[in-house]
């Protein structure tokens, strides 16, 4: 599904079928230099239980076009506009990642467009190192590699697809090698400049938080401390899974997020 907004087009995965305005809509928001392709695994299985699902393309991500957001609230703007131009009302927001920070802000800022959160890889601080974004900034493929070696848990370095076949690092990689110049720079800028604060504390409507063991992009424990300030959360644990939870362990996410928005 495609839509004009702001003088550019805005890219969906919508799982294979028409969007039906009366089911609940889900809006799925990617994480730094990727896009709507990460939800493959949740899109179509969402749009045949029940709800409308929509897995965005940012700005200047994936099929999306339009000039790139260079900073989470200003990302959370575009997002909550977006959804009113969507017109179906208040909407379910599922992040990754930096989707997770730009859920929360819409969240905190724009409660009219926001029903839930469901929230993965979530942290209220995600800096980024120095060597990271250097390599982002010079469009060098050590970023991707360095992101994707982080970004999944032990078993997924060695095997555990769900498609025989094909190996998961690989497969990201390739995602992130795919991204325009400049746009893993941008986005990775984004999060390590972003200040939350008291971000939870200002969220009214419930959140569900999963959280990898394995994660080293944000682990554990940065986890926790964002999830201390929300009034009313539900936290899943996923063992031996790393920050990209959503490919690493699809039928455990697929369960918990199908759970979390009925």
């Amino acid at each position: 599904m495609q839509l004009e907004f702001r003088g550019a087009t805005v890219n969906f995965a919508t799982g294979g079928v028409q969007i039906d305005d009366s089911q609940p809509p889900v809006l799925m928001v990617h994480g730094a230099g990727m896009d709507r392709t990460v939800w493959s695994q949740q899109t179509r299985y969402l749009a045949h239980h029940g709800f409308s699902a929509m897995a965005v393309d940012l700005p200047g991500h994936g099929d999306s076009t339009g000039d790139l957001v260079s900073t989470v609230p200003e990302m959370a703007d575009w997002l909550a506009d977006l959804i009113r131009t969507l017109n179906f009302g208040p909407v379910r927001l599922v992040g990754h990642s930096m989707g997770c920070l730009i859920a929360l802000e819409v969240a905190a800022r724009h409660s009219d467009v926001t029903e839930r959160l469901v929230l993965m890889g979530a942290a209220a601080a995600m800096p980024v190192h120095p060597d990271l974004l250097g390599a982002a900034e010079r469009n060098e493929v050590l970023a991707p590699q360095l992101m994707t070696a982080w970004a999944h848990g032990s078993r997924a370095h060695i095997a555990g697809n769900p498609t025989p076949g094909l190996w998961m690092r690989s497969g990201c990689q390739a995602l992130l090698e795919r991204a325009s110049d400049g746009v893993i720079h941008n986005d990775l800028s984004a999060c390590n400049s972003y200040e939350a604060g008291d971000i939870a504390g200002q969220v009214q409507c419930p959140v569900t938080v999963i959280v990898g063991s394995e994660d080293k992009m944000t682990p554990p424990k940065a986890t926790a401390q964002l999830v201390a300030g929300f009034d009313e959360v539900e936290l899943q644990h996923l063992e031996g899974i790393g920050h990209m939870m959503m490919l690493e362990a699809p039928d455990q996410i697929r369960e918990i997020v199908l759970a979390a928005l009925r």
